[in-house]
């Protein structure tokens, strides 16, 4: 019976089900980008309000890879254990519940809580939704659906950018982060509503011993019915009975029989993660001061840059389900430390039309890559492990968006801006590196179904 469903799933045409799947998971990378993105343009006015030294002001900006890490981590462990849709509607409760709080802080330190709060619920989600787009999709469309999932965060990024200019510029200074704030819980209630339509994982369904619910799942996806009595019924499925395994068994049975797989999931998500953020950080940090970009003017620098990341985004979904993974994911991590020295040669020209052109290419080839990791190491994992796995790779690599700015600016400061941007490429070719022993060695995930990955 189980091979029998998989197979259907795998067969069905693609209908209204998959696409509202979609969106409505790819929405919790929309709040993510749009969290970052809105932070970096008012962390200044933390600055003012409260007084704040450089070094507090920059610990906002770090607490937020802290939660994330907690909240791959643990709540990956969640998702393995209690099922997708309880973690994918609990997760976006966290996230907007305190996300609508901050809106509210009174000081410096009920700020950094909540932000630490809201982070674990961002962080929660990666895990959550990363696993279920996987075990939802057909395997000749995940590649792609699962990288439309992904891009998502530039349309976060541009909407933030948006609000910036039109919110944020236009209202008081200490109401405008506030409005901003709401306007994500706002986001996150909408969220809300369209992920109750979406039914619990057949596959999480069937490795806990549930056929008949992922039987009545398969066959709905089959008719292309999204109903609230289905999910309902869905959703009182229990978990596995018997003795939890606990996050720390999971964590060992991963490291001990997959090795290999939580080496490449930790290494592209390191890679991705110190290159991405380290390439926003260091362009704030260094560059639009170097060539004397005013800041309001800086928000367009996001809108424009994150153009390209579309564009970039848009490149990879047609390319992982065509060309494969073994092939986009090196190439795209190459191209983005290319980026980075086109980036480089830029800033040395002092003129700011050259860096913006230059940091849209960067930021063109850098969304492309990471958008191609994620469904790689997401697929690799088997289905009782996946979104440990996926928690585990991810809260690696917050190591690397937590410390690659801090390692940048060290390096600027000492050595300039050059052997900065140079560090900068190498952590992208890092990535790049790590994919090699699985292209020599690894299973393709173009059309091959999670089964057969697993195996």
């Amino acid at each position: 019976m189980t091979s029998t469903l998989l197979e259907r799933l795998d067969r069905v045409c693609w209908n209204r089900v998959h696409t509202a799947i979609t969106a409505a998971l790819g929405i919790g990378w929309l709040l993510d980008a749009f969290e970052v993105t809105i932070v970096n343009n008012v962390v200044s006015v933390f600055k003012e309000l409260w007084h704040l030294s450089n070094l507090q002001a920059s610990w906002i900006l770090s607490i937020w890879f802290v939660g994330l890490m907690l909240g791959a981590y643990l709540f990956g462990y969640l998702a393995d254990r209690y099922g997708r849709k309880r973690l994918f509607l609990a997760t976006l409760l966290l996230y907007g519940t305190f996300t609508f709080l901050t809106a509210f802080a009174w000081s410096y330190n009920s700020l950094m809580v909540l932000r630490l709060l809201t982070a674990i619920g961002v962080g929660a989600e990666y895990a959550a939704i990363n696993a279920a787009i996987s075990e939802f999709i057909p395997a000749r469309h995940r590649g792609k659906t699962n990288a439309t999932v992904m891009n998502f965060w530039p349309l976060g990024a541009i909407l933030a950018a948006l609000v910036s200019l039109y919110l944020l510029n236009r209202l008081p200074p200490e109401l405008g982060w506030r409005f901003a704030f709401g306007f994500g819980a706002l986001v996150a209630a909408f969220a809300g509503f369209a992920r109750r339509f979406i039914p619990e994982s057949p596959r999480w369904l069937l490795a806990h011993r549930e056929p008949e619910a992922a039987a009545a799942v398969v066959a709905d996806i089959e008719q292309a019915r999204l109903n609230g009595a289905l999910l309902d019924r869905q959703a009182s499925a229990p978990p596995r009975r018997g003795r939890a395994a606990g996050v720390w068994r999971h964590t060992r049975e991963l490291v001990t029989r997959y090795p290999g797989r939580v080496a490449l999931g930790a290494l592209l998500d390191f890679s991705e993660a110190a290159g991405y953020y380290g390439l926003f950080a260091f362009l704030a940090l260094f560059i639009l001061p170097e060539i004397h970009v005013g800041s309001g003017f800086v928000p367009w620098f996001y809108l424009i840059g994150n153009v390209g990341a579309l564009a970039g985004g848009a490149a990879v979904t047609l390319l992982l389900d065509r060309a494969g993974r073994k092939l986009t994911v090196p190439a795209f991590y190459a191209l983005a430390a290319l980026g980075v020295l086109a980036l480089a040669a830029a800033t040395a020209t002092g003129d700011w039309r050259w860096v913006l052109a230059g940091f849209t290419l960067a930021n063109l080839f850098a969304t492309g890559a990471w958008i191609s990791a994620y469904p790689t190491f997401s697929e690799i994992f088997p289905t009782q492990l996946r979104s440990t796995g996926i928690g585990l790779s991810v809260a690696f690599g917050r190591i690397g968006a937590f410390g690659a700015p801090l390692l940048l600016t060290a390096v600027a400061t000492t050595h300039g801006m050059r052997a900065a941007l140079a560090l900068l490429a190498a952590f992208w070719l890092l990535g790049a590196a790590a994919m090699l022993p699985w292209c020599y060695f690894g299973v393709e995930g173009k059309g091959t179904s999670l089964e057969g990955l697993a195996g």
